[in-house]
């Protein structure tokens, strides 16, 4: 069979599927690949590491009949480095062959084993504002644990309250919550935050994308343009994130963010050194901040504030304040503080929707 492509197309749709193939040990070794289909006139593209799958297709002639698993990453390598252009392809019985002018690539097809495909999703699917999406879980994702001992951790909690839908992340050390007008069709569930991460970034310029839950199939699909993107939902209980949202303030500091997310890079070259934590101290109008260990005074630095209430001496492992800092384009912060040891709340300043929570380090004092 040989077909004509655009180099172009072929890989943008293969080395988005890459992102989406297994890559543990032991694991299926079609599950490393991404499985070509050809069908009226149709070349569909999958793949799946089973918690999550990609889908999507080009309008190709000639393909019908066409099914065969690929190895997509060595193939993306090798068509990266081609001219832009068509491309030809043909597949024989053991390879897949890229041929264009007088560069010809040939890849062995992997074994064609039983593949997963994504489920169908009954019911009706709802349009959804991209700006929704792109402008609230950026603020959040970051916050969420990335390793698997504590699956919920590694999610994002939506809950849907009166005329509002939460959006919540949590590590068990710091706590990312946001607050929007009800979105139409979105129910309540938790959502690996790895796979929103890669929707995200696939969402580009556009203006709305379909959004398909199944509670038979405990799954969700958001549709963006030709893309398909399918997930498992997380099952587990989400821990009771309110209780850890202080209910009282003593005190209020309000600062430049850009200033503070300097002083932080300043004082960390010191600190990494020192469990990467660092004292900030709430004086007056003024934030000193030091590594754990300086007790003479020579790494420091200082910013104004506004200040409210009493003075506070906090620590901080500092790469919790850098995601913050990094996540967020608000000009000033707000800092609100209990005491030493309680959960500071840091907000931004024009958005009281959202908020960010970061567990303090309890320190001997010296």
């Amino acid at each position: 069979m040989k077909i004509n492509l655009k180099g172009n197309v072929v890989l943008e749709k293969l080395s988005l599927a890459t992102h989406f193939t297994s890559s543990r040990l032991g694991s299926v070794a079609a599950l490393q690949g991404v499985l070509l289909i050809g069908e009226k006139n149709k070349l569909h593209f999958y793949s799946t590491n089973l918690g999550s799958y990609f889908h999507t297709a080009i309008e190709v002639e000639g393909v019908d009949g066409l099914r065969t698993i690929v190895d997509a990453k060595k193939i993306t390598e090798f068509l990266n480095l081609l001219s832009a252009g068509n491309i030809e392809v043909e597949v024989t019985d053991k390879a897949i062959v890229f041929h264009q002018e007088k560069t010809k690539g040939a890849f062995p097809l992997m074994k064609l084993e039983d593949f997963p495909l994504p489920p169908t999703m009954e019911g009706e699917e709802e349009k959804i504002a991209a700006e929704v999406l792109r402008q609230n879980l950026p603020l959040i994702l970051f916050t969420a644990a990335r390793d698997e001992t504590r699956p919920v951790l590694s999610g994002i909690n939506f809950l849907n309250v009166q005329n509002q839908t939460y959006m919540v992340a949590t590590d068990g050390f710091r706590l990312s919550l946001m607050k929007t007008k009800k979105i139409k069709g979105l129910p309540s569930m938790l959502v690996p935050a790895e796979f929103l991460g890669e929707v995200i970034r696939q969402i580009g310029e556009a203006k709305e994308l379909l959004f398909g839950f199944s509670e038979e199939e405990k799954m969700v699909v958001f549709r963006i343009g030709d893309n398909d993107f399918y997930s498992r939902l997380i099952e587990g209980e989400f821990p009771p994130f309110e209780k850890v949202i202080p209910a009282e303030t003593i005190t209020q500091v309000t600062l430049d963010r850009a200033d503070f997310l300097r002083n932080v890079k300043l004082v960390s070259v010191f600190a990494r050194d020192f469990s990467n934590i660092v004292i900030c101290e709430f004086n007056e109008n003024e934030l000193s901040m030091k590594p754990k260990t300086d007790t003479g005074g020579e790494n420091t630095t200082a910013q104004e504030i506004e200040m409210k209430g009493d003075s506070q001496s906090v620590a901080f492992n500092y790469r919790f304040l850098l995601d913050f800092l990094n996540n967020t384009d608000s000009k000033k912060i707000r800092l609100e503080i209990l005491r030493s040891n309680a959960p500071v709340v840091f907000k931004k300043e024009e958005n009281p929707d959202f908020i960010h929570i970061i567990m303090p380090v309890r320190i001997q004092e010296e």
